[in-house]
Formats: C-alpha cells, sequence, structure tokens
C-alpha cells in the first residue's frame, strides 16, 4: 500500500528580496512558516528552510528505523535522540545540499555500544529519506550510548 502526503509554498518576489510561507497538507500541523533566501543561506531568523524540512524529515526517518531495527534484533529502544544536520553550500557557483550528518544517543538496555553503531549505521543506509538522497549528499552518523 502505498501512502502520499503534501505540503505546499507561496513565494512572492524575487529570489533576494522577497519571501514565501511553507504549510503542511495532508496533516495540517504547521501552516505558513515563512521562508527566505536571505535566511535560507546566512542565519535562520526565526524561519525554516527546505534543509531544515529535510533534516527533520531524515532524523525522524533514521529514529524509526533505528527502532525497528533495534527490536528485530531483540534490544528495543527505551529512547533515541537524534539529530540531523543537513548542510546547504555554494559549489561550484551554484548551490546544493552537500550532507546530511546523523548523530544519535540512545538508551538501549543490554546493548553494547558496537552493536548499536552497527544498528545506526543499517539504520542510515536503510532508513527511505536516506535512499532518497543518497548518491546526491554524503551520509554520515555517529551513535553513542547514554546508559
Amino acid at each position: 500500500m502505498a501512502t502520499s502526503r503534501t505540503a505546499s509554498a507561496i513565494w512572492t518576489g524575487d529570489l533576494l528580496s522577497g519571501s514565501g510561507v511553507v504549510s503542511s497538507g495532508s496533516s495540517q500541523t504547521f501552516n505558513d512558516l515563512p521562508v527566505s533566501w536571505k535566511t535560507r543561506t546566512e542565519s535562520a531568523e526565526s524561519n525554516t528552510s527546505p534543509e531544515e524540512l529535510v533534516a527533520a524529515a531524515h532524523a525522524s526517518c533514521f529514529s524509526m528505523a533505528l527502532s525497528a531495527g533495534l527490536s528485530k534484533n531483540g534490544t528495543p529502544p527505551d529512547q533515541l535522540e537524534v539529530e540531523a544536520t543537513v548542510t546547504f553550500s555554494q559549489v561550484e557557483g551554484g548551490w546544493k545540499v552537500t550532507s546530511s550528518s546523523l548523530n544519535v544517543v540512545g538508551s538501549v538496555p543490554g546493548l553494547e555500544l558496537e552493536a548499536f553503531q552497527d544498528a545506526a549505521e543499517a539504520a542510515k543506509e536503510g532508513c527511505p529519506i536516506s535512499g532518497a538522497i543518497k548518491g546526491n549528499v554524503e551520509l554520515s552518523v555517529k551513535a553513542s550510548l547514554s546508559n
């Protein structure tokens, strides 16, 4: 069974001085989040960006994939704290998303660090969002245990 989700954006003006808003469609959980080129390439200043939204998608997808993998191996996590950092860089005269770095701290009773790191690497490779961006951006994961 396939599922689809929607989001929308409205942009007004040219790239450098214009601005826009992005809203969720399917879930209706966020509306009119502001976006602009300046805050995309400089500081956030209370605006979001496509890269921040990709980071949120990658962090949540990865956490689900890691939880599933750990559970399948008989070591379900108590908690996974995941931060994704998506980097937007000027390269070869243009702009490109160049990397997505995942950092996970897990509380997983009975699991050794090396096994957790192996599970995190497998989740990074198997997460559907990783699959969507793999080959286009550098992917990395750093995993540590809190227990």
